[in-house]
């Protein structure tokens, strides 16, 4: 191939890409739209939770009320641009896979959202409540006054809901990589105390700063890998099972 007809292939390759980024922009600028007009009913739904109940919450700025707006607008459009930005990514890398790639990467995409939507869930009705009970807990013992702010509350809520949200696609993005060939059951069951430490360290940082938040992030994490290593093997089996079927044919045909 000439250096011309490369430099046109990586024109081509960036004009596509550019396309598919603005693609991903209109859509989270419409479910950023959708966002602000549905924010008060889930503001009004998130402050209450049983665990908020209690003590009233406070704007210490201007920009207190429309800054926890803007951030619920804004999960509201990460949900629907989360399984979009994926079928845009497909869209983009699959004329260089082959057929059956292509096709199990297209039958993956809708579980993108349901992972998502189940990672949100999980976050929301069990570590969100636990994590803020423990931390008033300890404030009321230490005699402290409680007053919190609008903005500290949903700061708290989505640095535990969203990247645990994200968290919870490892299982389908281990399944996906497994059917390219890439990982497989022996190589994750190998770098096992790596990823233990990885997941670790992740559940510390994304969580306040107490033991109980990190227990009860560490757990399920350390589950959703193990689980991942289990749908790997059943991906693998498939692969191998196939494979051998394809040499059977072979040899007869010799």
């Amino acid at each position: 191939m000439s250096l011309e007809a490369e430099e046109m292939s990586l024109v081509d390759h960036l004009t596509e890409l550019r396309r598919r980024l603005i693609y991903v922009l209109i859509v989270f600028v419409a479910g950023l739209v959708l966002g602000l007009f549905v924010a008060k009913p889930i503001y009004l739904y998130l402050i209450s939770a049983d665990v908020a109940q209690g003590f009233i919450l406070h704007a210490f700025s201007f920009w207190d009320g429309i800054g926890m707006y803007m951030k619920i607008a804004m999960a509201v459009s990460l949900v629907f641009s989360v399984p979009f930005i994926v079928f845009q990514l497909w869209a983009f890398i699959s004329p260089g896979l082959r057929p059956v790639e292509r096709s199990a990467a297209l039958r993956y995409v809708p579980y993108v959202f349901v992972l998502f939507i189940a990672g949100i869930a999980f976050a929301y009705y069990i570590v969100f409540p636990m994590a803020l009970s423990f931390t008033i807990s300890i404030t009321r013992n230490m005699g402290l006054e409680e007053t919190y702010g609008i903005a500290e509350y949903f700061e708290f809520l989505f640095s535990l809901v969203i990247p645990l949200a994200l968290l919870f696609e490892l299982p389908l993005i281990v399944m996906f990589l497994t059917k390219l060939r890439v990982l497989n059951p022996l190589r994750l069951r190998k770098m096992r105390r790596y990823a233990y430490f990885a997941l670790v360290f992740i559940a510390v940082v994304i969580t306040p700063p107490d033991f109980i938040s990190d227990f009860l992030v560490t757990i399920p994490l350390l589950v959703l890998y193990e689980f991942s290593v289990f749908l790997s093997a059943f991906v693998y089996r498939r692969q191998l099972a196939e494979d051998a079927k394809r040499e059977a044919r072979y040899v007869k045909a010799d």
